[in-house]
Order: structure tokens, then sequence, then C-alpha cells
């Protein structure tokens, strides 16, 4: 079985659903700071997770991006909850709505794990709309 070479529009796509969620400013960065040994994972998650996955019918992006807070939370990925948490908001969900996320996942994921995660979200979503 060969393998087939990457979607020029899976990637296309991908990158202008990740600058969507994500903002301009986060994507350039993210590639901007890419050496060669980084930059075939900035292609990979831009083309799978971006182009592929999140491009899927059946859920909202608001929807994708609550469900994403929620894993990043029970994972303990604050940095990758915090890029996520500005994703929600920039795909119209509510602090009231992560608040409900965050609250729901003190239960199934620990209150370790929530406590640490509403630090890290009430860093974009108290700033957020400012400056």
């Amino acid at each position: 079985m060969t393998q087939q070479p990457p979607s020029t529009k899976d990637f296309d796509q991908g990158l202008a659903t990740r600058k969507q969620v994500m903002g301009e400013d986060f994507v350039a960065k993210a590639f901007g700071n890419a050496t060669a040994f980084t930059q075939p994972i900035q292609e990979f998650i831009t083309r799978n997770a971006w182009g592929d996955v999140w491009q899927r019918p059946g859920l909202e992006m608001k929807t994708r991006s609550l469900i994403t807070v929620a894993f990043l939370t029970a994972l303990g990925r604050q940095h990758e909850l915090k890029g996520h948490v500005r994703g929600a908001l920039n795909n119209g969900a509510t602090a009231q709505e992560l608040q409900e996320v965050l609250l729901h996942a003190s239960i199934y994921c620990g209150l370790p794990a929530a406590v640490e995660a509403f630090r890290t979200a009430s860093e974009v979503v108290d700033g957020h709309g400012k400056g």
C-alpha cells in the first residue's frame, strides 16, 4: 500500500479554520517559531486536526471548541487550554458556557484539574474584549 501525498486542500482549509478559531497572530506565531525540526508537526496539526477533524459535519464549531476545552482540562494541558479558551470565545462560546464546562469537569476530571483550568481560562476570559 503506497502512502498518499498530503492534501493541499486539507492544509489550506485547515489553515483557514485554524486562523478563524485560534486567531491570525496565534497561527503566525506557531509557524513563525517553527524550526526545521518542528515544522512537520505544525503542518500535520494544520492538515489533520484543522483540515480534517474540524471540517467534519455533525458538530458546530462552538461545540467542538467546548469539547476541546473539556479534553484539555482533563489532560491538564494549560498552554493548549489557554489557546482553545480563546478559540471557544472566537467561536461564539460565552464566559458562562466556559464556566459550566469547567464546573462539569470538576466532577469528572477532579477538582485540582478544574481549579487549574479555571486559573488558566480566567486569564483569557477576564481579558477578552479588552485592548
